[in-house]
């Protein structure tokens, strides 16, 4: 008895045993039937993608515009046909020069700076600098050009960085031939309108009191278009391609920011006061001509646009592991709108009207703020403008070198 249960058991068993084969060959036959659809349409799938690749390369090298990729260890991954044009890369197809350091391809510390930047703060940004070509052979050199440049740099995964550059050589020679045209346009005006100006203050004393306030409107709009011709003249002068040198000397720079307030106070009328914080005495090498007007464009258009009662604050610090010095002007009017804030060293930019305080004012020319960018790039310093967090006005940001290397 006890015999036949144990057949009946191993029936049993040899019967499932036998059941699950039938279904594991079965499923076998089904898996492999289905990897086989698999495989055909990964495989399908893969080609896309390579096609797709393939498209987006042959773009990439074609395109106008040049672009760098470089890993996370700052080797150039990828470089396309124009970027190697606009940053002189002889080989740009060599797959054993590609794994090379950027800075072994390209001599640009600004580049450089832009992708540590970007890696640093994870995000996209922007940079504009001349690019000075070094000779491949110093033995055989040959003439080089410099080009202007500008940068847009993305974070990609794993650390990389792409940067797409752009030749801004077309804007700046556009940029030179209309400042040239202003400025000569200036010199043909500013004969005439100083005679102009000679004759109507000859009339202004031989006419009867009923006629004169006329010659005091013609008067006044000779002298406005006279201040503007003088601030086109004074651009020409600061234009970096001019033969324009500037002549440095040792400048105390508190005196100097109190000597031009007081210069500038009885346009205030007793409505605007400045406060100052920083150190008595700081020693600046520049050009004191260029940084007082400096100075005074700023002042000037703080006391503009300030509200009664309200004080033009100016800061003054070290900034000692650059060696340069930082300059902030800080009002408390209605500030700079935020879509004026990429434009406001433009030639000719004017903000709106309704910000200035005086009723009778119909603002200035628009080349106040372009003379002080221009001042502040010809000393090698940087400008910055944005609204201050705290009192909301216009917040000027000057950083200038301590000593000029040139």
């Amino acid at each position: 008895m006890g015999l036949l249960w144990f057949l009946l058991g191993l029936a049993i068993g040899l019967s499932s045993i036998y059941i699950y084969r039938v279904r594991l060959k079965s499923s076998s036959k089904f898996l492999a039937l289905l990897g086989k659809r698999d495989r055909t349409a990964i495989r399908s799938q893969l080609q896309q993608n390579q096609q797709a690749i393939a498209t987006w390369q042959r773009i990439i090298q074609n395109a106008p515009i040049g672009y760098i990729q470089v890993d996370a260890e700052n080797r150039l991954s990828n470089c396309n046909n124009q970027a190697c044009r606009l940053l002189s890369i002889n080989s740009c197809r060599d797959q054993t020069a590609m794994q090379k350091l950027l800075l072994q391809m390209v001599r640009s510390y600004e580049l450089d700076q832009l992708i540590d930047r970007t890696r640093q703060t994870q995000q996209s940004l922007q940079q504009e600098w001349v690019f000075h070509s070094v000779a491949p052979d110093p033995l055989y050199p040959t003439p080089q050009q410099d080009r202007p440049l500008r940068g847009h740099s993305i974070v990609l995964e794993d650390g990389q960085i792409g940067i797409f550059i752009e030749d801004c050589q077309e804007a700046v020679s556009l940029s030179q031939q209309r400042d040239r045209w202003a400025s000569d346009v200036a010199h043909e005006l500013k004969t005439p309108l100083t005679s102009i100006r000679l004759i109507a203050e000859t009339l202004q004393v031989r006419l009867e009191p009923g006629l004169r306030l006329w010659i005091d409107r013609l008067l006044d709009e000779v002298i406005r278009l006279s201040n503007l011709v003088q601030d086109l003249l004074e651009l020409g002068k600061l234009d970096p391609s001019s033969a324009l040198k500037l002549v440095h000397t040792s400048i105390d720079l508190p005196k100097l920011v109190h000597s031009v307030w007081a210069s500038l106070e009885p346009l205030a009328l007793h409505r605007v006061r400045l406060e100052y914080h920083g150190p008595d005495r700081l020693l600046l090498e520049a050009d004191e001509s260029r940084i007082y007007r400096l100075l005074f464009n700023l002042f000037d258009n703080s006391i503009k646009y300030s509200p009664s009662l309200q004080i033009v604050l100016v800061k003054v610090s070290l900034v000692e592991a650059e060696d340069r010095v930082l300059i902030e002007i800080i009002d408390s009017g209605p500030g700079f709108p935020e879509a004026a804030l990429p434009h406001i060293f433009d030639r000719f930019y004017r903000v709106d009207q309704s910000r200035s305080r005086l009723e009778d004012d119909r603002g200035g020319s628009g080349l106040g703020l372009a003379i002080v960018w221009q001042i502040v790039r010809l000393h090698e310093g940087t400008i910055k403008a944005e609204n201050h967090p705290d009192t909301c006005g216009a917040w000027i940001s000057v950083e200038l070198p301590l000593h000029p290397t040139t």
